[in-house]
């Protein structure tokens, strides 16, 4: 919660990064990771994404902008570390992102059999401390599996991207950031519905050149189509070849340890 104003000015230095007045945007430990869009930098706490916490995309279909939004982001994946993409509602389409300097050889691509195998991945993917980045699409979650999704970022220090419908915007979650996308020609508008800082009435315009911008996504879809019926992912390749010529970007992550037999989507 917002620190009360007479406290303000009385916090120990070692403690501003964790209070913050609702008049202003707080001022995180570490600096955000920059979203490659100025317009959206300038508005979020520490000038981008959080670098340990979970961020909420609400989308009203897939292929809004999502991933076009992501990008650059995916881009600056560095040697050795991974990027991770799971269960996403529609295969990803390679060409544009190797387009957009995604380097296709650090990309790992993971399906699931059901929501409750989607978290565990996602759980893995931040615990094995080798992630610069994970996404996550999921619709069915209870706010106990939400908040464990945001402890596992923070104490591992990875940004998670969850990626959920719109209609669970009035849902309680403890996602540090929550935003809505809208497509609009050339890009999305991106709608904060919750940040460390002031309430933002207006929607932020952000373009997205190239490929992401005329498609708004890395799945190749017309988001002025409306919403388009989402098959499932094709079986993940067993390797990947690296290179411009490989068309695929996908590959099974090896867990960390033994898969969640028997688990319980209830209570994962």
């Amino acid at each position: 919660m917002p620190a009360p104003a007479h406290l303000a000015h009385d916090t120990p230095l070692g403690l501003e990064s964790l209070v913050w007045r609702g008049d202003r945007l707080a001022s995180p430990a570490a600096p955000g990771l920059p979203t490659g869009h100025p317009r959206l930098d300038a508005v979020l706490p520490g000038g981008g994404w959080p670098q340990a916490a979970l961020t909420e995309l609400l989308l009203p279909h897939p292929g809004v902008g999502e991933l076009g939004l992501l990008l650059p982001l995916l881009a600056q994946v560095a040697p050795r570390r991974w990027a991770v993409c799971i269960a996403p509602p529609e295969p990803l389409y390679a060409p544009a992102l190797a387009a957009a300097g995604v380097p296709l050889e650090r990309l790992l691509v993971v399906e699931a059999a059901s929501a409750a195998h989607a978290r565990w991945a996602a759980r893995q993917a931040l615990a094995s401390g080798s992630c610069d980045v994970v996404l996550l699409w999921l619709a069915e979650a209870d706010l106990g599996a939400l908040r464990r999704l945001q402890l596992t970022a923070e104490e591992n220090a990875t940004p998670l991207f969850l990626l959920r419908p719109d209609s669970l915007a009035r849902q309680p979650s403890p996602a540090a950031l929550r935003l809505a996308l809208a497509a609009r020609p050339g890009g999305v508008e991106v709608h904060i519905l919750k940040r460390r800082g002031p309430p933002l009435l207006h929607p932020i315009p952000v373009d997205l050149p190239g490929p992401a911008g005329s498609a708004s996504t890395a799945s190749g879809k017309d988001p002025s189509a409306g919403p388009q019926p989402v098959s499932a992912p094709p079986p993940l390749q067993p390797a990947l070849r690296a290179g411009p010529a490989s068309v695929h970007a996908l590959v099974r992550p090896p867990p960390s340890r033994p898969g969640p037999a028997g688990i319980h989507p209830g209570r994962h």
